[in-house]
């Protein structure tokens, strides 16, 4: 409990050291860039694809200055993460200034970060909830709630959103026989019914993420919002990985998009536009695990969409060729420029 503390208080300096510079967060559709891969895209290249896709909310899972730089000046808002290998020196005021110092000032002036997450306390899994049927029952797991109540204290304080990740992907591989594939699809279907508020949800999301909502009020706060650091459906798995096929993926992101796109919220927070961060732009060989961790990617590592849900991204081809037309061209001028020397 004592090192939660000390790690609480990392979030509070954080806050503080980087409250000038840190935007608030907007609305939307936003991407995660994963990069435990080794055959992605230079970040300059990453640039134009998501400009061409109009996509300008990216999360990342470290603070890589390769790719802060090579986004710089180009209106896309990050959310970047304090990796774990950090997380000791951060007990230590200035060891936490110098975090600050080196990877939030340094690229602020032409960057926009407009968030950070620390990796044990932001973001969430769905683990974290005891009950989340029906929504309105929602609640945390009463082993978490000394820690989650001060996480809450901070939310409301600094108005920063609740970031959890959530994969219905996830409920409807343990248990196909009992969960629609069409709910959890965005498909039409029957739905539920909250026997408690009696509001009828037609998709899984939206469900789980009222019954976030419902475990914050639980602890006594109404005023902190709901956001989805990570979703998303595979396109390939193991074959004990019910599900995890393109046409699912494509189903499930391209009908989740649209909802995105309309404004539209959850049954009990009718008002409150759906924010969300699409897992992932790429898929990644070298993320261990099942088959699934390397197949939720939007596109394979050179540009190609792994299926089609309307999105028509240019990703620019390597100049390999030109790089060398350029080369053996500065070599010849200097064989010409000897051989004048010689023969003068």
């Amino acid at each position: 409990m004592a090192n939660f503390h000390r790690l609480f208080r990392v979030l509070l300096l954080l806050f503080t050291l980087s409250d000038s510079v840190i935007r608030t967060l907007s609305v939307g559709i936003g991407i995660n860039y994963g990069q435990i891969a080794n055959n992605l895209p230079s970040p300059s290249r990453v640039v134009t694809l998501l400009q061409s896709l109009n996509i300008s909310r990216v999360k990342l899972y470290d603070a890589d200055p390769n790719v802060l730089y090579a986004f710089s000046s180009s209106n896309v808002n990050f959310i970047i993460g304090l990796g774990n290998e950090y997380l000791q020196n951060m007990t230590d005021p200035q060891k936490a200034l110098a975090w600050v110092q080196q990877h939030v000032q340094t690229h602020i002036s032409q960057t926009q970060i407009t968030c950070i997450t620390v990796s044990v306390t932001t973001a969430h899994s769905l683990n974290i909830l005891a009950n989340s049927f029906p929504p309105s029952a929602g609640s945390f797991r009463p082993d978490l709630t000394e820690y989650l109540q001060p996480i809450l204290n901070f939310h409301s304080m600094a108005k920063s959103p609740f970031l959890i990740n959530a994969y219905p992907f996830f409920a409807y591989k343990d248990n196909p026989g009992q969960v629609p594939l069409e709910y959890v699809l965005f498909q039409p279907n029957q739905g539920m019914t909250d026997p408690i508020t009696n509001l009828h949800y037609d998709n899984m999301l939206y469900a789980q993420i009222d019954a976030v909502y419902a475990a914050i009020k639980a602890l006594g706060h109404t005023d902190i919002q709901v956001q989805i650091s990570e979703t998303g459906w595979p396109s390939r798995g193991d074959p004990n990985e019910v599900g995890a096929t393109p046409e699912n993926a494509g189903l499930y992101n391209g009908n989740l998009l649209r909802r995105i796109q309309s404004g539209q919220g959850t049954p009990a927070k009718p008002s409150i536009p759906i924010d969300i961060y699409v897992f992932a732009l790429f898929n990644e060989n070298l993320k261990p695990g099942p088959a699934s961790e390397r197949n939720y990617g939007l596109y394979y590592p050179d540009g190609t969409p792994v299926y089609n849900i309307g999105l028509q991204g240019y990703l620019p081809e390597l100049l390999y060729s030109s790089s060398k037309r350029n080369v053996f061209s500065v070599f010849s001028l200097l064989l010409i420029f000897l051989g004048s020397l010689i023969y003068s």
